[in-house]
């Protein structure tokens, strides 16, 4: 498939010349080497997209939520799969001090806080397709702690807060309605992105579960996604306090009682377990029971996965819940663990699309980068979805050694007196589309 006849359809939400422009920016980046900078662009970009024509592009407004969702709906969503919402953050190392929004984050891949961006996004995830596609993305602007105030017109340090008082509950205070919780910037950025999504959507399609990391697992992000009208499936943390439903008799007078026994994960009742099995020298139980957290206002649904050691009896165990008291341990199971999915996009766009690799400084291209980048996991997965039709093992690598033996071939044919015969051609691109490719076509 041509990748003009992919982007011929986005006339319907960017203009004529941005549209252009995407189109030679999409085609040097499948064929280019190197770093994805802008420089490296215009020097892969056809005639048309000199260095400044990148520099527009990078500065053009442009709504990427409408361009990733047209992308998605029309080449690649099957219409029949049930969808997943995920969400996720990633984290993107960069130097020096002048880029927007540079600070310093915490990143897994490094174990530590590091010098950087972060970028915050919404994936469709299908569950028959077995895979997840970008369609919205925002950076994670860090609010700084007010360290000065301002008092008669004057900038004075901001007072020192006091020492704590006594432990324990101040005199007076009163119980607090944990489903009106305050919060935090960070949260309400998300549920503001989670409503323009659904809001996109509309009644095309209707999501019923957002699927969070256990970065999530807290009452405030229950409460903010049930807000938004979606269950939520995340995990707890391995030591949870977690107590079961109380099933005794209740008082005739005063508040009712609803927390039975504390959980005992190294006991865990015959009654819950729903299967279990052995693999590799280890045994795996899998529990579901209904549960209730102290910080939690509602009930969740908890599934728990004990691995136990035959040999030495070493045990470990994972947590996850979900909001929806009705759902299958099974499906509860199979939807945490599509959110990985999330993780191979964010490789592919730091590895292929210049998610890592931007020069950008200012804030609407860092927007624009980050977002091209995601663009490109889309538009690479209609691509190779076509070229796996007969070759099953294809891949992104592959892709990009296909179009650039396309390109190397065309500025051979430019050079030749006379255009050779289309056969041969054929073959030519067939020998240049092999060197660098892992599974050719």
């Amino acid at each position: 498939m041509d990748i003009i006849i992919v982007l011929q359809g986005l006339g319907q939400c960017l203009d004529k010349t941005t549209l252009h422009q995407l189109t030679c920016i999409a085609s040097a980046l499948l064929a280019m080497t190197g770093r994805v900078t802008m420089l490296g662009i215009s020097r892969w970009t056809e005639q048309g997209g000199s260095y400044r024509t990148i520099q527009r592009f990078f500065n053009t407004a442009i709504v990427w939520s409408q361009v990733h969702w047209f992308i998605i709906r029309h080449h690649l969503l099957d219409r029949d799969s049930p969808v997943l919402l995920g969400g996720d953050e990633t984290v993107v190392t960069k130097a020096g001090d002048q880029t927007y929004g540079l600070d310093r984050f915490f990143s897994s891949l490094y174990g530590k806080p590091v010098p950087g961006l972060a970028f915050f996004g919404l994936f469709l995830i299908s569950i028959k397709q077995r895979c997840s596609y970008p369609v919205m993305l925002e950076q994670v602007i860090k609010q700084k702690e007010k360290t000065s105030m301002i008092k008669d017109g004057l900038t004075v340090p901001q007072p020192l807060k006091s020492a704590k008082g006594r432990p324990g509950r101040p005199k007076g205070s009163q119980n607090k309605n944990r489903r009106e919780v305050q919060l935090s910037p960070y949260l309400l950025q998300i549920q503001q992105m989670i409503q323009t999504l659904l809001a996109l959507l509309g009644v095309e399609l209707k999501l019923v579960y957002c699927v969070l990391d256990g970065a999530f697992g807290h009452n405030d992000t229950f409460q903010m996604v049930r807000q938004c009208g979606l269950h939520l499936i995340s995990k707890l943390r391995t030591d949870a306090a977690l107590y079961l439903p109380y099933d005794g008799l209740q008082k005739k007078y005063g508040s009712r009682k609803k927390y039975g026994p504390k959980l005992d994960y190294a006991n865990l009742s015959s009654q819950y377990l729903k299967v279990s099995t052995l693999k590799a020298g280890f045994q795996i139980d899998i529990y579901q029971m209904m549960g209730w957290h102290k910080r939690f206002a509602d009930p969740l649904n908890v599934v728990i996965i004990v691995k136990t050691n035959i040999k030495t009896q070493a045990r470990a165990q994972v947590i996850l819940f979900s909001s929806d008291l009705t759902l299958a341990y099974e499906l509860l199971l199979d939807y945490y663990g599509l959110r990985f999915q999330l993780e191979f996009n964010f490789r592919d766009a730091k590895q292929f699309w210049g998610l890592e690799d931007f020069m950008n400084v200012n804030q609407r291209p860092v927007y624009n980068a980050a977002h091209l980048a995601m663009l490109m996991v889309n538009l690479s997965q209609v691509l190779v979805r076509q070229f796996r039709q007969t070759t099953p093992t294809f891949s992104v690598l592959d892709l990009k050694a296909h179009f650039r033996g396309r390109k190397y071939l065309v500025e051979m044919l430019k050079l030749l007196p006379q255009k050779p015969e289309p056969i041969f051609i054929e073959h030519m691109f067939a020998n240049i589309a092999r060197i660098g490719s892992i599974n050719a076509t």
